[in-house]
């Protein structure tokens, strides 16, 4: 069913947010149409394109504009701005009309090209935001390693590109075109007939779940936490030395807090804007009779999804405000004198 239709979007969102579930059975089969809650959501999802794209299109002029000394921030931000972009001229304009048209009229071939295009979308966000992870990590347990950190990040973000590829590639063959006579004739992108038990269904969905989010999720915690064991170490241990800035500036305290708030920051707007929806998506994987017996109302679902949406809002906010403490505090390093060490200030790091 298409995501407006009987709240099956949930579960399908972890197979690319398209409609992963077979039909109800004939005796008890409505016909979707078009609620009150699926036209609020097709007008915020309006909204979140408009924002979502003015943003990033920003953050992409700006980058290429002001940021062509700093190669490796620079990457980095450009990467995790186009996966947003793709979520935002792919997902959200997709969910929109599918979501006004209620049924589907695109034909099998666009069915298959859009879940496939979807999910990769979806995965694409969330590897390029695990590549930021990681780039992080080295920053801070490997400061003095940037001059190889430009070419690791091109690498990682190849092979974040060709999994995101790989991995949605099988939208392609559990999504088809299918059609039904009763009540009424009634056409629909699925995956009907793709599964031949329940249980395969499920294991596909929780293999693209834990793709999608647990995977990267793990990884994101577990960089993260490695750098507040460093850095916690380093403040007990009074070595305030080992973890210094790029460009042989001495170490300064309170720019690594920044930058551990700053990936906090990161990884609660990935956890916070998806986990809710993916629970319920899970919730109805193992119970799907909460559907057929209004145990969640369908609005819930609409809620959810757009909430997980928000994130590739958020994505450049972040960044933006990342970038313009920088320029401030960039500004404050010229204006200091060359001799000596560079005192406490609060600013990010100089990134090459």
């Amino acid at each position: 069913t298409p995501p407006q239709s009987t709240g099956h979007e949930a579960g399908e969102a972890l197979s690319g947010g398209g409609a992963n579930a077979s039909f109800p059975g004939e005796e008890i089969f409505q016909l979707p149409t078009f609620s009150t809650a699926a036209k609020v959501r097709v007008a915020i999802t309006f909204v979140l394109f408009l924002s979502s794209a003015c943003f990033n299109i920003t953050v992409l002029r700006t980058v290429f504009q002001k940021y062509r000394r700093r190669p490796r921030l620079r990457i980095l931000i450009v990467n995790l701005a186009a996966a947003d972009l793709l979520v935002t001229f792919v997902v959200m304009p997709l969910d929109a009309a599918w979501n006004i048209t209620v049924q589907w009229y695109a034909g099998d071939l666009a069915c298959r090209a859009l879940m496939f295009l979807k999910l990769v979308a979806m995965y694409a966000s969330a590897f390029v935001t695990v590549v930021i992870s990681l780039d992080r990590q080295a920053a801070i347990l490997n400061p003095l390693g940037g001059g190889d950190a430009k070419k690791k990040n091109k690498v990682m973000l190849w092979v974040a590109w060709a999994l995101s590829v790989v991995l949605a590639l099988p939208q392609m063959a559990v999504f088809r075109t299918v059609s039904r006579s009763q009540p009424s004739y009634f056409v629909q992108c699925a995956t009907v007939g793709s599964f031949r038990a329940h249980w395969q269904e499920t294991f596909y969905n929780m293999f693209t779940f834990s793709c999608l989010f647990l995977v990267p999720l793990a990884i994101m915690v577990l960089c993260y936490a490695r750098i507040l064991v460093e850095i916690s170490a380093s403040a007990l241990l009074g070595n305030f030395q080992k973890i210094h800035l790029r460009r042989s500036y001495n170490n300064i305290p309170r720019a690594r807090m920044r930058t551990l708030k700053m990936s906090v920051v990161i990884v609660l707007t990935f956890i916070i804007c998806w986990t809710p929806y993916y629970l319920l998506g899970i919730w109805y994987w193992f119970s799907p009779e909460m559907l057929t017996k209004e145990k969640v109302p369908p609005s819930l679902s609409h809620i959810l999804f757009l909430f997980g949406l928000f994130n590739a809002c958020l994505d450049p906010l972040i960044y933006g405000i990342f970038t313009m403490v920088l320029k401030r505090c960039i500004q404050k390093v010229k204006n200091l004198p060359s001799h000596g060490s560079v005192p406490f200030f609060p600013c990010h790091e100089h990134t090459p």
